[in-house]
């Protein structure tokens, strides 16, 4: 049986009417973990806990308390603390660093126990490559090497969460989490042929995250399937207490919107959309877009047009302006928050220096990746003296003005439409030697994390040259429901997210 081809919906029936035991599915992922090293998707597993906690899942089954993840293998990115798994966020800098506590989304999603009861039972394969801190949009930041694109092994896979696109899309794990701070999901998962959520603004704890820019950072899943992303997102949103951000837990089970007809007592199946408005901005089509992202996109829009949807043109007039407002705001955030990293309490210290100082100064350069020290600075520089009112107060008002401007395009529309990134996935080198080059490519992501608005990728085509094309939809606050059942009746009218990337052997 191919499992790997297998949505874990399916996997969930397999399990219930014992198909396969989740010692038995673990043990297929494992073995093509390990088939497809080539990828450089993971960065620690551990079979033998894998095992153990799958072991663990078959007699919670036994016992008739299997939840409806129960069993199913899971990868984490590595900017999640895991115990039993290193936790480096891809940095030298922390480089064998064994967390004591699991981050609240692996508790929610692991094992139930006496510190949490309402874990969901998966198992955890490993911890996923990234960029380093979750810095970067092609994953060629890690200290570790770079991911290779399962579609074409000389392409990026995306970042920062490519090792987690690169699992699921090479079939080395069923679903994986992400980080999206300013695309991180929505971007490696339409360069991978995947889709992937990132939720609203505190609709999933960050506690347990490794920190790069608290106020844009936001956990997510990425799947083969807004079916596969909905189940996973319910069982990783709760509110928790550790975390400040962290919303009130409404409960929800998006899986009961997928098949809903978006217009209530609407019986038509044929029109599943009637009723629906997708806004499509007018600055996402302009200079920089390439043709054939634009054609997959607007053809996506016509069969959602199909579906009963209303196809309006809106504005979003600061799209622009969103690169050099997030890349005043996040590097600020992250000259503060990586400052705990000091070679002092925990992770790389340097072996020779002189004094406190000097081992300050020799471990975090010689444990910080080069795009890591380039945010740092320029953090640093905008929260100095004289250049605080000039740069950080400025880019906040800006951030205040772009967040209007959605709220003005949802008065004339329910979901926006547009594309995830300008292209789809560049060669391997490509734009690493221009760092303004790289951060282009997120012009169209950005704006809503700096919105705090929920924003998905789902497969919506392919270039000349086979490699996947993502379309986004962006949502209101708390709308992540909608947003899935839209990515759910185009899936079910389109087979874009079924095609598979190429076999390990």
């Amino acid at each position: 049986m191919s499992w790997h081809k297998t949505p874990i919906t399916l996997l969930a029936k397999a399990l219930e009417a014992k198909q396969v035991s989740s010692v038995e599915l673990t043990q297929y992922f494992l073995d093509r973990i390990a088939a497809g090293e080539v990828f450089n998707a993971y960065l620690d597993v551990n079979p033998d806990l894998s095992l153990v906690q799958a072991a663990q899942a078959d007699a919670l089954r036994a016992t008739g308390k299997a939840g409806k993840l129960t069993g199913i293998p899971i990868a984490h990115k590595d900017v999640f603390v895991t115990r039993g798994w290193k936790s480096t966020a891809a940095s030298k800098m922390l480089e064998n660093y064994q967390s004591p506590f699991d981050a609240t989304v692996v508790s929610n999603l692991g094992m139930p126990d006496e510190a949490n009861s309402h874990g969901a039972g998966m198992v955890c394969l490993g911890k996923t490559n990234m960029d380093e801190f979750a810095m970067g949009s092609s994953n060629e930041n890690s200290a570790y090497g770079p991911v290779l694109n399962p579609w074409n092994t000389d392409y990026v896979a995306g970042g920062s969460s490519g090792g987690s696109a690169a699992a699921v899309a090479a079939g080395l794990a069923p679903i994986a989490t992400g980080t999206d701070t300013g695309g991180s999901i929505r971007q490696p998962a339409a360069f991978c042929g995947l889709t992937g959520i990132k939720p609203s603004y505190g609709r999933v704890s960050r506690y347990g995250m490794i920190a790069y820019a608290s106020s844009l950072d936001q956990a997510g899943p990425m799947g083969k399937s807004a079916e596969d992303c909905a189940l996973l997102l319910s069982a990783m949103s709760s509110h928790d207490p550790r975390d400040s951000t962290s919303l009130a837990d409404s409960g929800e089970d998006y899986s009961r919107y997928l098949n809903q007809p978006w217009r209530e007592g609407n019986s038509n199946s044929a029109k599943p959309l009637e009723g629906l408005r997708i806004g499509m901005p007018k600055e996402f089509f302009a200079e920089g877009l390439s043709e054939e992202v634009a054609k997959s996109v607007h053809a996506a829009a016509k069969l959602l047009e199909g579906l009963g949807a209303q196809i309006v043109e809106v504005s979003l007039p600061k799209t622009k302006l969103s690169i050099p407002v997030y890349y005043v705001l996040a590097p600020a955030e992250a000259s503060s928050n990586l400052s705990r990293f000091d070679g002092v309490r925990y992770g790389y210290r340097a072996n020779e220096y002189r004094d406190l100082n000097d081992m300050y100064k020799k471990s975090r350069t010689e444990g910080f990746g080069a795009e890591v020290k380039r945010r740092i600075l320029i953090g640093t520089y905008v929260l100095s003296h004289g250049y605080y009112d000039a740069y950080y107060l400025q880019a906040q008002k800006i951030r205040r003005i772009i967040a209007a401007d959605f709220q003005t395009a949802f008065q004339n529309c329910d979901v926006i439409l547009g594309p995830v990134a300008p292209d789809v996935a560049w060669r391997l080198g490509d734009k690493s030697k221009d760092p303004l080059q790289m951060y282009l490519e997120d012009i169209y992501t950005l704006s809503a994390n700096l919105a705090g608005l929920p924003a998905m990728s789902a497969p919506c085509g392919f270039n000349s040259k086979n490699l996947p094309i993502g379309m986004q939809l962006i949502g209101n606050y708390f709308s992540e429901g909608k947003l899935l059942q839209v990515a759910h009746q185009y899936q079910q009218a389109s087979d874009w997210h079924l095609r598979q990337a190429g076999e390990v052997a």
